[in-house]
């Protein structure tokens, strides 16, 4: 079980006769580097919702609402946008946000050459600071997509004094403009955060700490949730769901994901890309129809969660209805293996986290993929080092999530357009990319909604991304803990939230 200790801000203040709040949540992995341009997982951009503030956020409606842009105007012809900035807000290390800072962490976004944030901001062709605390967003063309990009890691301020000296390492001591700055981390064990006495909404934060604790085992951080080790975790699995509500010290709330679960192929990334898997689509639709989803989600997930084929869940008004959920085919699947040479069967191996439920899901996908003759072998990994090895190519197929954004474009896009920002695969078709282009260039939801259906009708046949299933964010916490509010793209936003004693 996992050992806790006290920060060095708690022990400070035990010194002086307080007793600190420290707010202990429990992560399923540990994040990746702490720099929002260059980073990736979802545990990272939980701890930067304490840390990093962005220009706008969302309710748990998903309408975009100001967080350091206190106002926005989208030009007429769609060709610009005015933005007004929160005056009287700093940075963890005292350098002033102002409109210029904006205009520094764009240029950052586009040209720092780690940066994941490219294809997320690159339809932004200029900034110009207009003023101490305006600018205006030139574009290249019209894109619905700015400000929901904004929502999210492409919009998270850092201080451009802390950027400029560290540059590409900026992430070993992150600098933001959060509620709470950073303290320490120790790899695989804590990420401490400690209370910004200068942020603009302080009023709101009741803890004095926040402490990320990476337990990727289920079953363990339900039991330091029980003990009372920690104070919230987040991703209950479905089979602790009906223990957990039954402890009347715990208090269970969820939200339905925006985005996906499933495994992706490399086809084009790197040497490793040049295997039958990369190279003959049949291979990759063989494998997709010998999943039963329906299954996956009852034997896996006890019901709890939707099964899925598409970047965007059923019930998403973005859903292909002409692709609906396909029933599972084994001798369909045999069948295109035969007619790819490979009527003896032939293996797979597929990267997978080292979690409980990644690995319980490909167990399952393992014995049905068997079933068609594809001879699966799970190499299970720490979930950074799954993300560095995807990244740079070292993988035939990895067992990967993502889990969801406001816009549609932010499901998508980045995945499967040449060059794109979290582009795995190495997929490129020249097709996927002027529907993707097309659709981030339209204001009509109508019009939008044909360029990825369009895009679909391509990414469905070639399937570098084979999906199967979409989450419940299911957060457990302590009961004592008040004013807590799950959204649907999985945050923690610690806003008003208090324990009591």
């Amino acid at each position: 079980m996992k050992t806790l200790t006290l920060t060095t801000a708690a022990l400070a203040l035990l010194a002086t006769g307080v007793m600190a709040q420290d707010l202990r949540i429990a992560l399923q992995s540990d994040a990746d580097i702490l720099d929002p341009d260059q980073s990736r997982t979802f545990v990272g951009r939980i701890v930067y919702a304490s840390m990093c503030d962005k220009l706008v956020d969302i309710t748990p409606d998903l309408e975009i609402i100001p967080q350091l842009a206190t106002a926005w105007t989208v030009a007429e012809d769609g060709m610009s946008i005015d933005i007004t900035v929160r005056e009287g807000v700093v940075f963890h290390d005292g350098t002033a946000f102002n409109a210029q800072a904006v205009a520094d962490n764009i240029e950052r976004s586009q040209t720092l050459e780690e940066s994941r944030r490219k294809s997320e901001l690159s339809s932004i062709s200029s900034v110009e600071v207009t003023g101490d605390y305006t600018l205006t967003l030139g574009l290249k063309a019209p894109d619905a997509t700015v400000m929901a990009q904004l929502a999210d890691r492409a919009g998270m301020m850092i201080s451009p004094t802390a950027a400029a000296e560290k540059g590409a390492d900026f992430g070993l001591a992150p600098v933001c403009s959060g509620p709470f700055s950073f303290s320490e981390r120790v790899a695989q064990d804590r990420i401490v955060l400690t209370k910004f006495a200068d942020y603009w909404n302080a009023d709101q934060i009741n803890f004095d700490s926040v402490t990320f604790l990476p337990i990727p085992d289920t079953t363990v951080r339900l039991a330091n949730l029980q003990s009372g080790d920690i104070h919230m975790l987040e991703r209950l699995a479905p089979t602790d769901l009906a223990q957990a509500e039954a402890d009347a010290g715990i208090t269970v709330v969820s939200a339905v994901s925006l985005g996906y679960q499933g495994v992706t192929f490399n086809v084009g990334n790197g040497e490793k890309s040049d295997t039958p898997w990369g190279n003959d689509k049949r291979l990759r639709q063989a494998f997709s129809y010998a999943m039963d989803r329906e299954a996956i989600n009852q034997v896996v997930f006890e019901g709890a969660y939707a099964p899925g084929n598409q970047s965007f869940p059923p019930t998403s008004p973005w859903y292909n209805a002409e692709f609906p959920i396909e029933a599972r085919d084994v001798e369909k699947a045999k069948a295109l293996l035969a007619e790819a040479g490979f009527p003896d069967g032939i293996d797979l191996t597929v990267q997978v986290p080292n979690t409980t439920i990644p690995l319980q899901l490909m167990q399952v996908v393992q014995a049905m993929a068997a079933e068609a003759g594809i001879r699966v072998e799970i190499v299970s990994k720490e979930f950074a080092t799954l993300l560095s090895d995807q990244s740079a190519g070292d993988y035939q197929a990895s067992q990967i999530g993502w889990s969801g954004r406001v816009d549609p474009d932010g499901n998508i896009h980045q995945f499967v357009t040449t060059d794109g920002g979290i582009n795995d695969s190495g997929f490129s078709h020249p097709a996927v990319d002027e529907a993707l282009n097309a659709a981030r260039s339209q204001a009509d939801t109508a019009a939008r909604k044909a360029q990825y259906d369009a895009a679909r009708a391509i990414l469905i046949d070639e399937a570098p991304l084979v999906y199967l299933y979409h989450q419940s964010w299911i957060t457990a916490m302590d009961a004592k803990l008040t004013g807590y509010t799950p959204y649907p793209d999985g945050m923690i936003r610690l806003e008003g939230v208090s324990l009591s004693e």
